[in-house]
């Protein structure tokens, strides 16, 4: 069943949900790749729940090391890829530190001359080793269940290829929660620029305003903040609380659970740097 067929069948199954993901086809190198335009916005189309204030009505997730726990089958990625090609590894800090922008822009500041290559010997190692080494972190599958009950609409906005991140989702039968998954190969422009981020807002129909954006690097606030939209730290990921309160992080969660309070209605004791 596909991306699109399972998200339809959660949106049957919980009245009020809608939204689309046209546009957004499954191969990488179509030529179909959106480009930035003046974006417009239908508005915050879920009503608040017995009316207690929240901050969002959708809420966008990053999926690497906040969604699913992929950390270590990215390490070890990069481990091989830059022994297999420079002929030694690079230090994992070094590895580790754009980990949340495109895998070519990584790839680049590896060594320009070897780009390529990385990036191929990578993503080959990457499948083949995908399903042993990633991870399902506590709590996700029951924290958005929650999400959906309270109203909120959900969408998943990645730096992943559209099928991987999709691989990596079924893995853990979490793709049935998301309206939208936008991956680096849905846009040309990515974070931490906010308009993969507008590009889901408006795929939904949501006021960008009204959405939220929960990721666990620096580039995920970052993008976040520009798209005025609420950069919720998930410091369970890849990037330290310090990192991600330099990068203007709003609300900081060290759970799951504490996302979804967040976001319904309890943000004040969750404020970045409490």
């Amino acid at each position: 069943m596909s991306f699109e067929e399972k998200r339809a069948d959660r949106a049957a199954e919980t009245p009020g949900r809608s939204g689309t993901t046209a546009g957004l086809e499954e191969e990488p190198g179509r030529g179909s790749k959106r480009q930035p335009q003046a974006l417009t916005h239908a508005g915050a189309a879920a009503a608040h729940h017995a009316g207690t204030p929240r901050l969002a009505d959708a809420v966008l997730f990053d999926l690497d090391g906040t969604l699913i726990d992929t950390l270590g089958l990215i390490r070890e990625s990069m481990r091989y890829a830059t022994a297999t090609v420079l002929g030694a590894p690079l230090p994992d800090d070094v590895l580790m530190r754009n980990v949340g922008v495109p895998l070519a822009v990584q790839m680049r500041e590896f060594s320009e001359e070897h780009a390529d290559e990385l990036l191929a010997v990578y993503r080959e190692h990457n499948d083949r080793v995908h399903d042993l080494l990633v991870r399902e972190y506590p709590g996700v599958e029951l924290a958005l269940d929650e999400l959906v009950e309270a109203g909120l609409r959900l969408g998943v906005v990645t730096s992943k290829l559209h099928r991987v991140a999709e691989r990596g989702l079924d893995r853990f039968s979490l793709g049935r929660f998301f309206e939208v998954l936008v991956g680096s190969d849905d846009v040309d422009i990515h974070k931490p620029e906010p308009f993969p981020l507008l590009y889901a807002a408006e795929q939904m129909g949501v006021d960008p305003r009204r959405c939220a954006y929960v990721g666990d690097s620096p580039h995920d606030m970052a993008a976040a903040r520009a798209a005025g939209m609420v950069a919720i730290a998930a410091t369970w990921g890849v990037s330290s609380p310090e990192r991600l309160r330099a990068a203007e992080a709003q609300y900081e969660a060290h759970s799951m659970a504490e996302v979804v309070a967040i976001l319904t209605g309890h943000e004040e004791g969750f404020a970045a740097g409490r």
